[in-house]
């Protein structure tokens, strides 16, 4: 039955087991792991990385067949490329990028047969199985902070720039409307409410993650508590020296032993870090998800 799950891929049960076994595992692992203490361990990661390589190597001289360890390199470097894009764009975190790159190593994608690709499958899955995850957990953040969310959303709507993109938006919105009542075409008609509709919910969006950013994911914290990666909300000098900050894109091991000698000299006091949502867990869903029913670009071809 797994067999048969698993055929549609084009490779040898052993191996296809073996290295869904250990990819399910590390997911299961890091998703605990990530909800717990917001970590994904580097054992895990670069585990998962070069036992990926390693096993996919050995495959390949088990079965003489060189496209194994070929296919694992090449989803290494793809899912190294997402993952770098995304880490960058501030979406994820060092971990969940990490985590990608193992699965990426371990499972492999053979561009010969691009469109049957598990990991392209679970890639689509990851993608709107994370925006739901996204979502429901921002709402149970606002639960969570109810009184700071509100407080930090009402002060946000009052800010200069918030001010000034709300005046922008009343304009183009009035302008849309008067358009509405001008035009008589039906369809034009549902275009201009669909974009007033679109420009509306951005800016309330918008609004809406800076609101839970600083009601739910700021955190004080001492230096020692750092971890390599961590988020810098605010810029830190120390006699006129920058160390570091959010155009860091994630704070570095060797930032780290700074901060906790000056604090030690009592130079700072607690760093200002912002908790990213633990995607790791939308991962494993959309790995499950993707073995359970496929991938959803069978459907297409």
């Amino acid at each position: 039955m797994i067999y048969e799950k698993l055929a549609w891929l084009g490779i040898d049960f052993i191996p296809t087991a073996i290295t869904y076994i250990l990819s399910f595992t590390a997911l299961f692992i890091g998703s605990v792991t990530d909800l717990k203490t917001r970590e994904v361990p580097d054992w895990l990661n670069y585990g998962l990385i070069i036992s990926g390589i390693g096993l996919n190597l050995l495959f390949s001289a088990v079965y003489s067949n060189s496209s194994f360890v070929i296919n694992s390199i090449i989803g290494l470097l793809i899912f190294f490329g997402i993952a770098y894009i995304m880490f960058y764009a501030g979406q994820w975190g060092g971990g969940d990028s990490k985590i990608l790159m193992g699965l990426g190593a371990m499972i492999g994608i053979d561009v010969s047969y691009i469109s049957s690709q598990f990991l392209l499958g679970f890639f689509v899955n990851a993608l709107f199985i994370g925006a739901i995850y996204g979502l429901f957990w921002s709402i149970f953040l606002v639960f969570k902070n109810k009184q700071k969310f509100w407080k930090e959303f009402n002060k946000i709507l009052l800010q200069k720039n918030a001010v000034k993109a709300k005046k922008i938006m009343l304009l183009v919105l009035a302008l849309l409307f008067t358009f509405l009542f001008i035009i008589k075409l039906y369809s034009i008609k549902i275009l201009i409410l669909s974009l007033a509709f679109i420009i509306l919910t951005t800016f309330y969006l918008w609004i809406f993650v800076k609101a839970i950013e600083k009601s739910a994911m700021h955190k004080l914290v001492e230096p020692s508590k750092l971890t390599e990666g961590d988020w810098i909300v605010k810029d830190v000098y120390v006699n006129g020296n920058y160390i570091t900050g959010p155009k860091d894109l994630g704070i570095s091991k060797s930032q780290i032993k700074k901060l906790i000698e000056f604090y030690k000299k009592r130079k700072i006091k607690k760093i200002l870090i912002k908790e990213g949502i633990p995607f790791v867990p939308s991962f494993f869903i959309a790995f499950t998800v993707s073995l359970l029913f496929g991938n959803p670009l069978m459907l297409l071809v």
